[in-house]
């Protein structure tokens, strides 16, 4: 497999600006020489966008699912998924069936906030915090025989930066940034009885902020009051924030931005990010007054189009081979290279390390065609092809818009642990199509539309993101 080459940081405003010196390092106009047209308005506009999707994202999702409104949950607080998603779920975009979430929105601003998970006796469970800006600080990423036997009992503590107070006793800190953490837990479950189970080790899992805390790391009435254990439905995303997000225009983009930027400071290695965001009018905890010239504000139309089309177009340092497409070793840590974080949080809300999961897409065959629910298909997994795990894996189709089938009969995701058969050499043949193939087994059931794939290796080994593994191509039959 061909590794994509690694680009960044994207900001293409110094090229652009050569001659009027607006951003430090750029080239100053010669002496006598007129500087060039507002042309940079628009590149700035873009790029902007591109930095500021994350946050924004991450903003309008943590308003749509905090509060005491049905499908809510307090700041500080859990909600508990407690059934898988229905036929036709598409909030959050290509719903999960492998597992049953846990999610809660912390706000750290005055004190620390302590997490405590149970042991899951064996059971596959993984759990992350994202800061506001996306990047995984913390996550359950273990050696690998403690990650595909589940997790032993721990506590963690999410600490405001530069916090100088005392934690109980064997709780794990981990100092934030930002004023706000999204959580989430994931336990594996096969559906059915089995999820019972699920739901007793998800009230297990305990928040409370620290004053809610005994000097021995006891939880007092008041940390199982805030557990928020026994709020059910989707905890990961109410509504649709991408949608809200999308609807937004410049100005309510930027000052959403803006505000947003206030309680959430960007990372130190951001400054020439936020001299461009100042460039075009925007501030932290202020409206933005971005350009309004007869042309500049078509400037900022365009780059405002421009940028929303480069959070959804896959960025050239995304892992590639047979058609799939998927996030190698950055995945939850960016760095500066803020195209493949905004891709990220517009395909994949919430993707953890790829310690924890790889998620790999294809939506066209190995013909390069699209991939529709009237053609029959198979994926050969040869001996030494299949999946490298330490946990699981499993292929879950949905509609072009993330969208389970409305229509299918079946809510199935195929995988290592619901009865995939090999073949005697040890290969395994993959059905994808929208009737059930002869005997039955190794079926992805997928719409008779148009439809995209979903590979998901949870507690994937090395190679599945160095470059070295790709899954095998789509092929029509």
């Amino acid at each position: 497999m061909k590794r994509k080459r690694r680009e960044f940081p994207f900001f293409r405003t110094c090229a652009a600006l050569a001659g009027i010196a607006l951003i430090a390092g750029c080239a100053s106009a010669p002496a006598g020489v007129a500087p060039r047209s507002n042309g940079w308005v628009k590149d700035e506009v873009s790029d902007s966008y591109v930095f500021g999707y994350p946050l924004v994202l991450m903003d309008v999702s943590r308003e749509a699912a905090t509060g005491s409104a049905p499908g809510q949950a307090e700041t500080n607080t859990l909600r508990h998924a407690q059934s898988l998603p229905p036929v036709g779920a598409s909030s959050p975009p290509e719903p999960n069936l492998d597992t049953l979430a846990s999610s809660g929105w912390f706000d750290v601003s005055r004190e620390p906030v302590i997490v405590a998970l149970p042991d899951t006796h064996g059971r596959y469970m993984d759990a992350r915090a994202l800061d506001m800006w996306t990047n995984v600080v913390w996550s359950t990423a273990a050696p690998p025989k403690e990650r595909v036997a589940g997790q032993k009992a721990q506590t963690i503590a999410f600490v405001p930066a530069g916090w100088q107070g005392t934690l109980p006793a064997r709780v794990k800190r981990i100092e934030v940034s930002t004023r706000y953490v999204w959580f989430l837990a994931r336990i594996q479950t096969r559906g059915g009885g089995d999820i019972a189970a699920v739901r007793r080790l998800q009230r297990g899992i305990r928040v409370a902020p620290l004053s809610a805390w005994d000097e021995h790391g006891k939880r007092g009435a008041q940390a199982d009051a805030s557990s928020g254990a026994g709020l059910s439905g989707d905890p990961v995303a109410t509504g649709a924030p991408g949608a809200q997000v999308a609807a937004l225009d410049a100005n309510g983009f930027f000052t959403r931005l803006a505000q947003a930027i206030d309680d959430n400071p960007s990372m130190p290695d951001d400054p020439h990010a936020i001299k461009i965001l100042g460039d075009i009018g925007v501030h932290a905890g202020e409206t933005a007054q971005l350009p309004s010239g007869s042309k500049d504000a078509a400037l900022v139309a365009a780059g405002f189009e421009d940028g929303r089309a480069r959070v959804a177009t896959p960025p050239a340092n995304l892992l590639a081979g047979n058609g799939w497409l998927w996030i190698g070793d950055d995945a939850g840590n960016y760095g500066p290279d803020y195209a493949l974080r905004a891709y990220a949080a517009y395909t994949s809300p919430g993707l953890p390390t790829s310690l924890d999961e790889v998620r790999a897409r294809v939506a066209q065959d190995s013909d390069g065609h699209t991939l529709n629910g009237a053609n029959r298909y198979v994926i050969h997994f040869t001996a030494k092809q299949l999946p490298p795990v330490r946990g699981f894996w499993s292929i879950t189709a949905y509609t072009t818009d993330g969208a389970l089938d409305s229509d299918g009969p079946v809510r199935v995701a195929f995988g290592d642990r619901n009865g995939a058969r090999r073949n005697r050499d040890g290969s395994l043949d993959v059905h994808v199509s929208a009737e059930r193939p002869r005997g039955g087994a190794n079926w992805v059931p997928v719409p008779k539309g148009d439809f995209r794939l979903v590979l998901r290796l949870y507690a994937p080994k090395p190679q599945a993101t160095d470059g070295s593994w790709q899954p095998p191509a789509v092929e029509r039959q």
